[in-house]
């Protein structure tokens, strides 16, 4: 191939490189190698989550798919966590954090190694938003592959997973299941590999990257297991050969219309609030002006179109063997809510892609029509107020009640407002409040699935309303608000609410307040100490760097 194809392996040309050529030739390249563009091939493969245990063997067709393309491909590890695993414990502290970790690693090797291309695998919640930051970072051409979603489990001839098993705690303590059928639940909920099952975050981040045109049609789709994943892996490598040959670069894909078409995606499949978080922290790493008001603006004219748990009926996989996130994309773009006209990493636009897809098939339940919606709009929408001056996200699939006000019960660590849910102490119409959890203060921002699901569990699901300035799972379905801020540990207003105030979730109105008077505001935020700011390793780190989640909880931003 000829030799202008390579970009920044060029650094390995001439008499004085070749003892960066001898390192390269103990890795098995030859002469010809070196006329070839260099891919990396970023692989987040791990034991410690099914949504990553298969990765590997994707990550080497890909490698066979850029070698037989014509590239040097070179395989390199980088770390996963699992949300569902440390829920509920103080390793959910690391699970955001971790985002941050993986973008930098990739960008680190790639960076290094003067990689020309790259092929980045994720699974797991967090290395899809960290892969694609690196992506953004990195200025290569480059692909995104999805790990893909996992088999729904199945008891009793109905399908669960794992927020069921979340939920059977919370039966579980109210006396409505057994402990034998508790362990019933846990042992069947999740079959083998891949990303939990429902529209949660995992899902909802594959769909993002799918729609936003840096994944290959169908790729989101896909399940972990299945013969098409495989081939979505090989594509990938060929793929990102044919973009350093074209000279298309993730700046000319993840456009503004492109992430419009993205958080369009996650609206109409009612997807995790935490795409809002990481969308953001994207758009940021490829300098695309994307504010929290965006998604407000979108959330009012895009229905909700998909019966997916976590409020749903259906799973993941139901939507792949009705036609898959193509098919509704195909719907979407053919009554106008997409911009056709964004360029993809297969090289042509979106609606290129789209023009042969088949349609939903028919009498499929998954996807409601356009003139019958699970919602007229969207169902993550963003609150202000006085107790979220610079905006909350709640997720309203499946909720019915638009208007909330009750006492205040307030609690600075999940682990005492969980041990008052389970001990009977929060009653019907509470706001329960759980701050200091946010990107400085948990660190690291945690998901309250845990705790949420218990409510569920337990009959309170819309009965009391969580509020927190830490995050909620994709799992989380109930009357939910997160990403307060500004946050508790920088002095946000959540900080200064006291035990009894009434506070009011107005979803009509889009507004989240409490009655409180600017006076006795005042007065309390006088009084008002922030709490030691974590110091130690990694969380410690992240902790002095982080910014609101309202910009997306990035690290970098001093710097922009």
């Amino acid at each position: 191939m000829s030799k202008d194809l390579r970009i920044k392996s060029q650094a390995f040309d001439g008499k004085t490189r070749a003892p960066n050529r001898a390192m390269l030739r103990a890795v098995g390249l030859t002469d010809e190698d070196f006329k070839k563009p260099m891919v990396g091939v970023a692989d987040t493969e791990s034991d410690v989550t099914p949504c990553n245990v298969h990765l590997g063997a994707l990550a080497k067709e890909a490698r066979e798919g850029a070698r037989e393309a014509g590239a040097v491909p070179f395989l390199f590890h980088t770390i996963t966590v699992s949300d569902g695993i440390s829920m509920g414990t103080q390793g959910m502290r690391y699970s955001l954090p971790s985002r941050e970790i993986i973008a930098d690693s990739i960008e680190t090797v790639v960076g290094a190694e003067n990689m020309d291309g790259l092929v980045a695998f994720g699974g797991c919640d967090k290395n899809i938003p960290g892969c694609m930051i690196a992506i953004a970072n990195a200025e290569i051409p480059s692909v995104f592959v999805y790990g893909g979603t996992i088999a729904p489990g199945n008891l009793n001839g109905k399908d669960i997973d794992l927020v069921s098993v979340f939920e059977g705690v919370g039966k579980n303590n109210k006396g409505d299941v057994s402990d034998e059928e508790l362990k019933q639940i846990e042992c069947a909920a999740c079959p083998g590999a891949g990303s939990c099952g429902g529209m949660y975050t995992a899902n909802t981040m594959a769909s993002a990257v799918e729609a936003l045109g840096m994944s290959l049609p169908g790729s989101s789709s896909h399940p972990a297991v299945s013969k098409e994943k495989g081939i979505d892996s090989k594509e990938a490598g060929r793929a990102v050969y044919n973009l350093i040959e074209k000279r298309i670069y993730p700046k000319d894909i993840m456009t503004k219309e492109a992430f419009e078409n993205a958080i369009t995606i996650v609206m109409a499949l009612g997807g995790s609030t935490n795409a809002i978080l990481h969308l953001l922290a994207i758009a940021h790493a490829i300098e695309v002006d994307l504010t929290i008001d965006d998604f407000a603006r979108i959330q009012k004219k895009v229905p909700h179109l998909a019966d997916l748990k976590p409020s749903g009926r259906f799973v993941f996989q139901d939507l792949y063997n009705v036609g898959g996130v193509q098919a509704v994309m195909k719907l979407l773009l053919e009554n106008g809510y997409l911009h056709g006209d964004c360029l993809t990493v297969t090289g042509k636009t979106l609606a290129e892609n789209l023009k042969d897809v088949p349609d939903l098939a028919e009498g499929q339940e998954v996807i409601m029509p356009l003139d019958n919606p699970k919602r007229k709009d969207g169902p993550l929408v963003v609150l202000k107020g006085n107790l979220s001056p610079e905006g909350s996200v709640a997720k309203l699939s499946g909720v019915k009640v638009k208007q909330h006000t009750g006492p205040a019960r307030v609690f600075n660590t999940e682990e005492e407002a969980t041990q008052a849910v389970m001990d009977d102490k929060i009653k019907e119409g509470d706001v329960l409040i759980i701050r200091y959890v946010g990107p400085k203060g948990g660190p690291g921002m945690p998901e309250m699935l845990s705790l949420s699901s218990i409510l569920v569990g337990k009959g309170l699901g819309e009965k009391v309303a969580l509020l927190t300035d830490g995050r909620f799972s994709g799992g989380t379905h109930g009357l939910v608000v997160g990403h307060i801020a500004p946050e508790a540990q920088v002095g946000g207003p959540i900080a200064l609410v006291e035990e009894g105030d009434s506070v009011t979730v107005d979803t009509v109105n889009m507004e989240l307040t409490f009655e409180v008077s600017e006076e006795e505001l005042e007065a309390r935020r006088s009084k008002w100490v922030a709490p030691p700011l974590y110091k130690k390793g990694a969380l410690g780190k992240y902790a002095h760097n982080v910014t609101s989640a309202s910009r997306g909880a990035v690290t970098d931003y001093l710097n922009r």
